[in-house]
């Protein structure tokens, strides 16, 4: 597999090859973005005629990377008595600085080449192999190039320039040096990206942090909020690693929305670096309690972008929380639906769990009486628009068979919603999770109406529904004699039997029967469903199980870490604790960046957790699990106005000690030790 190296300055973000080098691409978005758009898609070095070859990559901070190359192939090296030094960074525009050495004892001369083009390519573009329908305009300047796109009035740019002199062609530039022996030469190349507006000006340039920014800029940004987050001091390494790694990584993420000019987190590198609902949703959720200043923001985002028609080509109804929004050409020409996009039957309801989970933390009541409004559609809209049978649970069924989403729940992929013997089921399709996030959001809205909103009678109301949802749903999705909840249910009301991960997340919901939470843990921690690095999407024994197939066999992080929640919620503190164990355990093998999915294949077969090809990495909700896991191990929990600390740290994880927890009750701290082998733990 080609390894890739990325830098990323919120959604800016560059990824090249090994040797540095970008290779024009439709398999996999290598090239220079921003806000969904490839501004560099060529950008080739070369020596003398023959491409680098790096001996050795520093790509430890997010923001910048340095390649030590020499000429020629690996396999084929001899000493070299030259070498170049990239070290590029990324802040708002794109800098490499090349540094040429001149190892021999006398002057030489050189010729060096890099090739660059754009081809302005739309994500959705490259991911579906698409071609251009606007043209590429090259216009060579002294020591610059300028790349120009026009579709209409869709105008994009992108300017290179070189701090020395330069041949400028068309397709590159060409420098043509004379080095003393021992001596060295350097050249400074800046590429700034032109996002034009309909006035003719970078719709960026209003933003705050809208121009360039330098190295120093970004790591004092990043690390004044990594400075705001709970100090961990613990025994057990892959913990503390994987900690200040995910910090490292939601700094980085963080982006500023042009529609709103507030500071959001970007779901994922490459193909998700904008706001998605669920993943917006779940990553706050998940780091809630170590930066719950970066929550409002995302809040009021999916609150002023709330559904408020019915459109069917973007799936939108009143009172629906977004999905998808973007920002490109085929948004823009609507191509494609997302500008933005509603297709997502989960969001919804997980807007309301958010926005109450962040008041029990913060006591921001001023926020919830804020959005009282779209907390109320929100609900009506799971009972009116969701409820598309009648039947009193959430379905889905895009309203745009042509460019929508047929999986509207967390497993979008084509296959992820099947019978236990493979079969689709046909549509609409009732999920399991979604009638738990359902319910939790009934409950959680109960509580803020008669707390928050003055409104006993709404109140009573919605904890009326919430009851009779959870009766219901533990008639209609039990399957009694497997011992465990049905996937969905189809049209017709039957079982979609497959045994998946989605059970874990009803207990996280809280809809699980006490008397069948026991058999609901027994299947998440049993063989057909644990790899030994963590919960399966798809238990092995199921018609469409694949250990590589992106939601039916594969394991995901995120998805563990709300597993591993729903656990401990139902006193399962052993089986919480084991799944925390083994996440922290994979991330060794990932430098402690857990990617966004990785194989399923059982830990005994591959001893190391097995990488799988397109994963996201960083992404967003998977830099947010260790932070969840943490929660998870420490137990602890908002409740009427304090924080619970009730822990379940692992065995052979020693000491896990938080300090300066923020929340309305001040700043915590909060210490837990490894169980013993009779269940006992130590506690604050």
């Amino acid at each position: 597999m080609k390894q890739r190296v990325s830098i990323l300055d919120g959604n800016m973000f560059l990824v090249s090859d090994q040797r540095g080098n970008i290779e024009p691409s439709y398999d996999f978005p290598t090239g220079l973005f921003s806000f969904d758009t490839r501004f560099l898609s060529t950008w080739i070095l070369s020596l003398d005629g023959q491409l680098l070859h790096a001996l050795s990559i520093d790509d430890s901070l997010s923001y910048k990377s340095r390649f030590f190359t020499v000429p020629g192939e690996p396999t084929h090296y001899l000493d070299a008595d030259v070498s170049v030094i990239r070290s590029r960074s990324i802040g708002g525009s794109f800098d490499e600085e090349l540094t040429l050495l001149n190892h021999a004892d006398q002057e030489k001369e050189f010729r060096l080449r890099l090739d660059i083009g754009c081809d302005f390519a739309d994500l959705f573009e490259i991911k579906h192999r698409r071609e251009k329908k606007g043209v590429t305009t090259p216009t060579v300047q002294e020591r610059g190039l300028r790349l120009t796109y026009r579709r209409q009035g869709f105008h994009r740019e992108t300017k290179v320039t070189s701090s020395a002199p330069v041949e400028v062609y068309p397709d590159g530039m060409t420098f043509r040096i004379r080095v003393a022996a021992h001596g060295e030469w350097t050249t400074r190349l800046h590429v700034d990206t032109v996002i034009y507006g309909a006035r003719g000006e970078d719709i960026r340039a209003t933003l705050p942090l809208g121009g360039s920014r330098s190295a120093a800029a970004i790591e004092a940004e990043q690390n004044a909020l990594i400075e705001r987050a709970p100090t961990l001091a613990c025994d057990c390494q892959p913990l503390a690693g994987a900690y200040r790694r995910s910090l490292n990584d939601l700094a980085a993420l963080r982006y500023e929305s042009i529609t709103l000019g507030v500071r959001l987190i970007a779901a994922g590198l490459p193909w998700f670096m904008t706001l998605f609902g669920r993943d917006s949703i779940f990553t706050a959720l998940q780091i809630l309690p170590f930066l719950p200043t970066l929550i409002q923001p995302t809040l009021l985002m999916l609150a002023g972008l709330q559904g408020g028609r019915v459109d069917d080509f973007r799936d939108e109804e009143p009172g629906k929380i977004l999905h998808e929004l973007r920002y490109g050409e085929t948004a823009g020409f609507e191509e494609q639906p997302h500008s933005p996009y509603y297709g997502a039957a989960d969001t919804t309801a997980l807007f309301v769990i958010l926005l109450d989970e962040y008041e029990r933390w913060t006591g921001d009541s001023t926020l919830v009486r804020q959005l009282e409004h779209e907390t109320r559609a929100a609900l009506t809209w799971l009972d009116t628009y969701g409820d598309l049978l009648g039947t009193g649970y959430v379905w889905y069924l895009s309203r745009n068979p042509e460019s929508g989403l047929p999986n509207q729940c967390w497993k979008d992929s084509p296959d992820a919603i099947s019978y236990a013997d493979g079969r689709l089921p046909p549509f609409p399709r009732a999920t399991c999770e979604l009638q738990g996030y359902a319910y939790d959001a009934k409950r959680r809205g109960a509580r803020m109406a008669r707390e928050l909103w003055g409104d006993p009678a709404y109140a009573d109301r919605l904890e009326r529904e919430a009851a009779a949802l959870k009766e219901r749903f533990n008639r209609d999705f039990w399957i009694p004699e497997r011992e465990y909840y049905a996937l969905a249910l189809d049209p017709q009301g039957r079982h979609v039997d497959a045994l998946t991960s989605n059970i874990g997340h009803l207990l996280w919901s809280g809809i699980v029967d006490e008397s069948r939470a026991p058999a609901v843990a027994a299947h998440l921690l049993g063989p057909r469903l644990f790899s030994g690095w963590g919960v399966r999407t798809l238990a092995d024994d199921q018609g469409r199980y694949n250990p590589i197939g992106y939601h039916v066999g594969t394991v995901w992080p995120f998805d563990n870490s709300i597993i591993a929640w729903g656990l401990w919620k139902y006193g399962f503190r052993d089986e919480a604790g084991h799944i925390c164990d083994t996440m922290l355990s994979a991330s060794r093998y990932f430098n402690g960046r857990l990617p966004e999915v990785f194989a399923g294949y059982e830990r005994g077969l591959t001893e190391y957790p097995v990488e799988y090809p397109t994963a996201c990495s960083p992404q967003a909700w998977s830099a947010g699990t260790p932070l969840l896991l943490l929660r998870v191990m420490l137990g602890l929990e908002p409740q009427d106005g304090h924080l619970i600390i009730d822990p379940a740290v692992p065995p052979g994880m020693g000491r896990v000690e938080l300090l300066d927890i923020p929340g309305r009750w001040g700043r915590v701290d909060a210490l837990g030790r490894s169980r013993t082998p009779h269940g006992e733990n130590h506690r604050h």
